[in-house]
């Protein structure tokens, strides 16, 4: 093996151990992330309902259902009076939205998890959660599978996007080179020894 192509090798297998603990290490944060995300999910989802619960003990005090303690402040001449009908109606909607968001999340298996998580992500609460997000060392079944599916990923991307690319265009490259060669060579008259 030439010197050359011994430390392609070299540089190749540090490649793929990098991209192996790379890939380890991003993935096996999902989860943590994600766990993160609950918990201000779920405090998002207290608040809500605790400013919900005020309305709806204004609605029985006054013997009517919340949606009707809504359609009476929408109902008001008075401007300030009538925006508290919406108020309600958004509370009540956002309570519905993270409560669903977070059963959603909750009750996915490990793999769908994060297509649960995408799908009923917040965004105000996902910045919130990456400020203040802390990477931890994934000690459960479900970060070591994350982990060994973020090798899998970027192994997978590195050689098919990248490695496999390069080596079959050299590879071509060589056999044009060497096709090149030959016809110039069958192109060469034949001299005779006397």
């Amino acid at each position: 093996m030439s010197v050359g192509k011994k430390m392609l090798s070299t540089g190749e297998a540090v490649v793929d151990r990098v991209l192996c603990v790379v890939g380890a290490v991003a993935f096996s944060q999902m989860p943590e992330f994600m766990q993160q995300y609950l918990q201000r999910l779920g405090g998002h989802l207290d608040e809500a309902r605790r400013h919900l619960a005020q309305y709806q003990k204004i609605a029985d005090d006054t013997h009517v259902t919340l949606a009707e303690l809504a359609t009476r402040f929408n109902g008001s001449m008075d401007a300030a009076t009538a925006k508290v009908g919406g108020v309600i109606t958004d509370t009540a909607a956002r309570v519905h939205e993270l409560e669903a968001a977070q059963a959603a999340i909750q009750n996915a298996g490990i793999f769908g998890r994060p297509f649960a998580f995408l799908r009923h992500a917040d965004l105000e609460i996902a910045r919130g959660t990456w400020s203040i997000f802390k990477p931890a060392v994934p000690t459960t079944v479900e970060g070591a599978l994350y982990a060994a599916a973020g090798i899998v990923v970027l192994i997978g991307l590195y050689y098919g996007l990248i490695h496999y690319p390069i080596v079959r265009a050299w590879k071509r490259r060589n056999m044009a080179k060497t096709e090149r060669m030959m016809a110039e060579a069958a192109a060469q008259p034949v001299k005779r020894l006397e």
